[in-house]
């Protein structure tokens, strides 16, 4: 899933590394910069972006950033930009917390703070259910609709390929990984059976959010069922089987997030 950002800071360098560290992510796609309170309000009203990198304690104090900007947008936006302060000091990190910023990364930013952060948006923004209706008009759009609220709050996300009045209801968590074959995909599953629906595999892209990451033109695979990553080879196995899916180069960003995850859990490295 991509993000949209905009970069609010007065220094111009810093605005430059923290665009450089950004764009070095696929996910993360930038709109624009500003480098005082009003630009950077308007260009926020404007764009309606996902995430804000700002500054809070600025180079020139009559840039007048700091983290009243987020009080204003209340005034104007029913749904707020994920904020992620950016900044040298870390005794401003409790004020910041009060206003519940998404994220505080300290300067000079490192690749694996903003690895973490991208992990974490990718987690708070989880579909509730994806219903697909497969036809034979590959780029037909899909018909989506929202979960009905249920007891069990905990049910996990079901696909539902449909064709010719065949409903084929598809446990996301079943699925070991997504293979593209021209314009339709191929779908296989953790008991070694392989669906095919007549949709790309940038549709899936687009529908789907983490644990399912996009490695390779040709692949997007469950993290959950990874079992090794070899970086030499550029290959990633899967588990209980002996499929090898490569990863390119292009996504290798999106490798390291899976390996950050990892080490994000209950972890030990030998």
């Amino acid at each position: 899933m991509n993000y949209s950002y905009i970069i609010i800071d007065d220094d111009q360098e810093s605005v430059l590394k923290t665009k450089a560290m950004a764009d070095s992510f696929s996910e993360l796609d930038f709109v624009a910069s500003a480098n005082n309170y009003e630009d950077g309000l308007n260009l926020i009203l404007e764009h309606t972006p996902q995430i804000v990198f700002l500054e809070i304690d600025p180079v020139n104090p009559a840039s007048n950033l700091s983290l009243t900007l987020i009080n204003e947008l209340y005034r104007y936006l029913n749904v707020i930009p994920k904020i992620i302060i950016t900044t040298a000091r870390k005794d401003l990190a409790f004020d910041a917390i009060k206003y519940e910023v998404f994220d505080y990364l300290i300067k000079p930013l490192t690749r694996i703070d903003v690895v973490k952060s991208v992990l974490k948006l990718n987690k708070s923004i989880a579909p509730k259910e994806i219903f697909l209706e497969q036809s034979l008009v590959a780029d037909e759009e899909p018909k989506v609709f929202p979960r009905q609220e249920t007891p069990n709050q905990d049910q996990s996300l079901i696909l539902c390929v449909k064709s010719y009045g065949d409903y084929r209801y598809i446990a996301a968590k079943d699925i070991c990984y997504f293979q593209a074959d021209n314009n339709s995909t191929d779908i296989y599953l953790n008991n070694g059976e392989m669906i095919t629906a007549f949709k790309t595999l940038k549709h899936f892209e687009g529908v789907l959010s983490f644990p399912f990451i996009r490695i390779h033109n040709s692949y997007i695979v469950n993290r959950n069922y990874i079992s090794r990553i070899h970086s030499g080879n550029s290959v990633c196995y899967i588990k209980n089987s002996a499929v090898k899916l490569p990863f390119s180069k292009s996504y290798k960003v999106n490798i390291d997030l899976i390996i950050s995850d990892f080490s994000n859990g209950n972890y030990l490295e030998i």
